[in-house]
């Protein structure tokens, strides 16, 4: 089979040891990201399988028309890039093993990560060490400061773990299910929603990104935060509302961010505003950039592959697709 791989940015796909699963197949694995859907349309045009690294690449209604030859995406993680709907319209398979047997460690890791940078202000110290000056001011210490998780999930269970290996104190604020589970597992849970923005150290954000959670982190959220409170983002940009981040930024409340993610990815633009704050530790969308966790990934997105070849496909969400006959020559000309 013709399968393309897009995304792929520094050519790492190949080197997994997982690769040989593919042998035997044609594979193409483009490197440059683009949205332009006449450039994805030529280098897709022959593929009848399509690997998605993320939420990377969106694919629309009118791409997926354009792709006459495709039978497959295959991809690990939530689909909110894909337009399922005309995806099964058009017999056109999706695969996600949604991995909900383990969390992201190499997430919780950076989120760590970021955490210990921002109080102990390491990129400030590093800046002036390398500018030859001898230290920049005084950071914080963790063991006894409150860290805030907002949402109790795998990857937020994960993150208080090391907050409380830290000693550090740990509250936590979401949906009742997430605060029971906090609960069940020895965590506090704030009072209220104004008391968790007001009295955490650092709140750090693990909910997924969907209609229910978009802006659902508010200007007012975040005017309650004090002046030299912390908040991580290692989740999805779009929980903050546009604009939002910068503003509180801006006004002191908080006093700084530490963010992995972003509206617009990949961010190519050094003028963008939150990469020339002198309050915002800025990571490219790392969490998941790492090389077990791309094993992992692509050991799954490579048996759903290895699957739908054999005709037994696996972790379909679109089950509909699978009774719809393959699209004629008419109607890939009426497009």
């Amino acid at each position: 089979m013709n399968i393309a791989i897009l995304d792929d940015y520094h050519d790492t796909v190949r080197t997994l040891k997982c690769f040989s699963k593919l042998n035997g197949n044609s594979v193409q694995i483009w490197h440059e990201h683009t949205k332009d859907l006449g450039v994805l349309e030529e280098r897709l045009k022959d593929s009848a399988v399509l690997v998605l690294i993320r939420e990377r690449t969106p694919v629309p209604a009118e791409l997926v028309q354009r792709l006459p030859k495709l039978r497959l995406i295959s991809q690990r993680g939530p689909f909110p890039h894909i337009d399922i709907e005309t995806c099964t319209r058009a017999g056109v398979v999706v695969s996600s093993n949604m991995h909900l047997a383990e969390p992201s460690y190499a997430t919780a890791e950076l989120t760590w990560a970021l955490v210990l940078m921002s109080l102990r202000d390491i990129p400030n110290q590093m800046a002036a060490l390398k500018a030859g000056n001898w230290q920049a001011g005084m950071g914080r210490a963790l063991r006894g400061r409150k860290l805030g998780i907002y949402s109790f999930g795998r990857i937020g269970g994960v993150v208080a773990g090391y907050a409380r290996a830290f000693g550090m104190q740990v509250e936590v604020w979401g949906r009742a299910a997430s605060l029971e589970k906090a609960r069940a597992a020895g965590y506090a849970v704030a009072s209220s929603r104004e008391s968790f923005f007001e009295s955490c150290d650092v709140i750090s954000l693990h909910l997924p990104l969907n209609e229910e959670t978009r802006g659902i982190v508010t200007a007012e959220d975040l005017s309650r935060m004090r002046p030299d409170a912390v908040i991580v983002n290692t989740s999805r940009a779009g929980l903050f509302g546009s604009g939002v981040l910068e503003g509180a930024l801006r006004a002191g409340r908080p006093g700084l961010a530490a963010i992995d993610v972003y509206e617009e990815e990949p961010l190519t633009n050094p003028h963008h505003a939150l990469l020339n704050m002198g309050n915002v530790i800025a990571t490219p969308h790392i969490g998941y950039v790492e090389r077990d966790a791309y094993e992992s990934q692509f050991a799954d997105i490579f048996d759903q592959i290895i699957a739908f070849e054999q005709g037994r496909p696996i972790n379909v969400v679109n089950p509909a697709a699978l009774g719809q006959p393959a699209r004629s020559d008419a109607e890939v000309e009426g497009k």
